[in-house]
């Protein structure tokens, strides 16, 4: 045998990936258009003044893990807010959010004591978009993990959205949080899509300059999200949907991506 015959490379899901038609090169001044004239695109306007206001709820009667994800959820978006429902329409707290300037409402939903689905909602002109929650760990869950600070403005880093569908649910996420990092604060989150799973986690730095190090350190909570569905405008179930998972139809290839 040839020593010198180069090894191949190994075959993984990633790299066998059936290339979608959707996938858009982020220079690409067609795209640039597109997302100019998108719902979300008031938020990079430079003159607008208007910054992130969230608020954060849950779904009737909720237990311990769920408000507790909810308030830490709290600690890492600026200027949010965390209120119980009180067995409000999802509608009724749509109206009132606008009406009191929120630019965003997280809806943390439960099964079983276990947070298991949220629903993502931009205001006030949409979209909505509905995820699956699994694999939640909050922060006295995870080993050694670090208190985070209050009152911070985190970097965001969003890995591997590389599709239309995927462009619209990164920004969504970028609109929860301020264009300018306030970096003394040294915390970052992470949204990292990997087959149509997004790993969100959060993280805290410290940078030895004498040393010339950089340390990392987890804060929590961590948890993986799955998109259920995108649609178009605020929340309608009989509303129009710019993309739903249909997973008898659309799982048949393990090596078909959405997002």
């Amino acid at each position: 045998m040839d020593d010198k015959k180069k090894k191949q490379q190994p075959r993984t899901v990633e790299n066998t990936r059936i290339m979608d038609e959707t996938l858009v090169d982020p220079n690409d001044e067609e795209v640039k258009l597109d997302l100019k004239n998108d719902q979300l695109e008031s938020h990079w306007d430079p003159n607008a003044e208007r910054n992130p206001r969230v608020l954060i709820t849950t779904s009737d009667n909720p237990h311990t893990r769920t408000i507790q994800l909810c308030r830490e959820l709290k600690t890492i978006l600026p200027k949010s807010e965390f209120r119980f429902r009180n067995r409000s329409a999802i509608k009724k707290i749509i109206k009132g959010c606008i009406e009191r300037n929120y630019t965003d409402l997280i809806v943390i939903n439960e099964n079983r004591r276990e947070p298991n689905g949220m629903l993502l909602v931009h205001l006030p002109d949409g979209p909505t978009a509905r995820f699956r929650l699994s694999s939640v760990k909050l922060t006295d869950q995870i080993p050694h993990a670090r208190r985070p600070p209050t009152f911070n403005r985190p970097e965001l880093v969003l890995n591997h959205f590389e599709t239309r569908l995927g462009q619209s649910i990164g920004r969504m996420f970028a609109c929860l949080f301020p264009k300018l990092p306030k970096f003394k604060c040294q915390t970052v989150c992470t949204f990292h899509n990997q087959r149509d799973f997004i790993f969100f986690r959060y993280h805290h730095y410290d940078i030895d300059e004498k040393r010339g190090s950089v340390s990392l350190q987890e804060c929590g909570p961590q948890m993986t999200l799955k998109l259920m569905s995108l649609q178009s405008g605020l929340f309608d179930p009989h509303g129009e949907y710019e993309w739903m998972l249909k997973r008898h139809e659309m799982q048949k290839s393990r090596k078909r991506f959405y997002v």
